[in-house]
């Protein structure tokens, strides 16, 4: 069954204006009936973006460029397919009817984002404006947070009354259903709901885009029960394995200069951003994982600064988290704090200057592997050293990539100062039994990527659509593809040429079923199309999708014929049908 209903997908169709959506991130200067602008997306001093009124299509004469609404947020903002439409649902007043599961799907996330908001402006206002809050606010100034700090980052109090959230949001027409899948109530079945949040600071956590998904708060009252920080629990907005706080300032910088700034607080995250650095990040409620490391990989990043505090207990998170990114390829150094220094602590006692000399003067991952593994270990000795490097050299085999590996080993053999024969001794067949035991687990779906190129053509060829999709409909029947997105998604095709419909992502999201297969159509949009052989490489695609379901079918006969199963004559009649397979080799027909 689709997620979305055809009739809210064919409303929100109607209401997007691409020249409003692109002209939120891009200068668009309007001549006629035609946009025109720098292409995002390549170098250029002439404008080459173009939009014409009325068309829900972008095309760049420069690079080829050329998508929809949902292509340019994908591509620009690096938001995921079912996060794309549902920007576009909430900036054009469109909600998005799912049929998947309705008994059990609750509040839309419209609503459940309106009421946090909400929730945030009324924690903001009771910080800076009521009496009860003056010794939250002293604990603040106390620690450098001024009037500006507070403003910007929308910091605010939670009162010690647990109905107050509720009584507001109640007289703004919110159920206890939203309240709760807000994370902002605490329902239980032995006594009245409750204000998940109470007698603390709030610090909002906002989705890449800027919307409040949910609060960290930080007790100012040792008395105060529970832990120095309480954080919204797992809510359909919140998950706290992929939200990044302080990502919705930092990450327009993050994507054009492809680096991160990695800090463990949210004050240490919000102090180091108010500075400048607004390419500063946050893990969430738990150890930065790899959903984090994901998410910052979709944003581009190739580099990453870790500044952990400076105690033991920093540098092992320094340890696992550069381990996660090095996994990955993505570049690593460290940041060394003095002892039991945080960033925040740091700027305010040091000054900005005294900070920003540690972040020109970097450890790489490597070297401060060394230097921490060191410590334990008695290197002076030939057994400590040997150990030393066996736990090494263990770590860094344990790498996603081949190039990575074999340069960090060399590196390595530098710093501790051994011959690097040493160092690679039985490196490569360990690499090879390693890369084929990886290779072995990892599931590559060939049909999926065969497909998927089938797909991309008809989908990103601009202009030439039309035509490939006469020539995909003359040769191939949806029944004909083996991956179940892949076989909706060519229907819907087929049916809007069928209805005189240009083919947009938004097609693609009628024949969605679960939010993971945007994933595919991230995928498709990834790898570009050019346009001069668009022709040629789906002749070739077709052919390959062809050929692959002829040398299957005649698999399925030949293991029938040798099952031993069959009567004389079964036997003859595949036998015939066999023969006849044989001479049919497949091909294009072309239009």
């Amino acid at each position: 069954m689709p997620l979305y209903t055809k009739e809210s997908l064919d409303l929100l169709r109607q209401r997007i204006d691409l020249p409003s959506v692109v002209g939120s991130y891009l200068t668009l200067k309007r001549s006629g009936t035609t946009y025109k602008g720098l292409c995002p997306f390549h170098e250029e001093k002439t404008p080459s973006f173009i939009i014409h009124r009325g068309d829900s299509h972008y095309h760049c004469f420069g690079c080829g460029a050329h998508g929809d609404a949902i292509a340019f947020l994908m591509n620009f903002q690096k938001l995921g397919f079912v996060e794309a439409i549902e920007l576009l649902a909430e900036k054009f007043g469109v909600v998005l009817e799912r049929l998947q599961q309705v008994e059990s799907a609750g509040p839309s996330k419209m609503l459940i984002r309106e009421a946090l908001e909400l929730a945030s402006e009324f924690y903001h206002f009771l910080l800076l404006h009521s009496e009860e809050a003056l010794v939250a606010l002293k604990y603040l100034y106390d620690r450098g947070i001024d009037q500006a700090f507070i403003q910007q980052f929308r910091v605010g109090y939670a009162p010690r009354d647990r109905k107050a959230v509720q009584k507001l949001l109640h007289s703004k027409g919110f159920s206890d259903l939203v309240l709760e899948k807000g994370g902002l109530i605490s329902v239980s079945d032995q006594g009245p709901n409750r204000d998940f949040f109470s007698e603390r600071i709030t610090f909002p956590i906002c989705d890449g885009m800027g919307h409040v998904i949910g609060f960290s708060a930080r007790k100012f009252k040792e008395e105060t029960f529970g832990g120095k920080y309480i954080n919204t629990s797992e809510t359909p907005l919140f998950k706290k394995s992929q939200v990044l706080f302080g990502l919705s300032y930092s990450r327009k910088r993050i994507m054009k200069e492809k680096k991160a700034l990695i800090v463990e607080g949210q004050i240490d995250c919000l102090r180091l951003i108010q500075q400048g650095y607004d390419w500063t990040v946050a893990g969430q409620g738990t150890a930065f994982g790899e959903g984090h490391v994901r998410e910052l990989i979709q944003l581009g990043v190739q580099s990453v600064y870790l500044a952990l505090d400076g105690d033991t207990a920093g540098e092992e998170a320094t340890v696992k988290i550069g381990d996660l990114f090095q996994k990955k390829g993505i570049e690593v150094w460290v940041i060394q704090l003095p002892e039991h220094k945080d960033p925040d602590a740091l700027l305010r006692q040091k000054g900005p200057a005294f900070f920003e000399n540690l972040l020109q003067h970097p450890l790489d991952y490597l070297t401060f592997l060394v230097q921490k593994f060191s410590h334990s270990l008695q290197v002076d000795t030939p057994t400590g050293k040997h150990q030393l490097a066996q736990q090494l050299i263990e770590k860094v085999r344990s790498w996603e990539q081949p190039v990575l590996i074999h340069e960090s080993l060399r590196k390595l053999a530098e710093l501790l100062k051994l011959p690097p024969e040493v160092i690679h001794t039985g490196t490569m067949p360990r690499l090879m039994i390693r890369l084929e035991g990886h290779t072995a687990h990892a599931y590559v779906d060939a049909d999926k990527i065969l497909e998927a190129d089938l797909l991309r053509l008809l989908f990103f060829s601009g202009n030439l659509s039309e035509k490939l999709i006469k020539l995909a409909q003359l040769n191939l029947r949806p029944e004909q593809l083996k991956v179940p997105m892949c076989r909706r998604l060519f229907e819907l095709v087929l049916q809007g040429a069928q209805e005189g419909r240009k083919v947009d992502l938004l097609t693609c999201a009628a024949g969605l079923e679960k939010e993971e297969e945007g994933d595919l159509i991230l995928e498709m949009m990834k790898r570009k199309i050019n346009t001069d052989k668009a022709a040629e490489s789906l002749q070739s695609t077709l052919r390959r999708i062809l050929e692959r379901n002829w040398l299957e079918e005649r698999e399925r006969i030949k293991l029938a014929l040798h099952s031993g199963s069959l009567t004389e004559e079964e036997a003859l009649e595949l036998a015939k049908q066999f023969d006849l397979l044989k001479n049919q080799i497949p091909h294009v027909i072309e239009a």
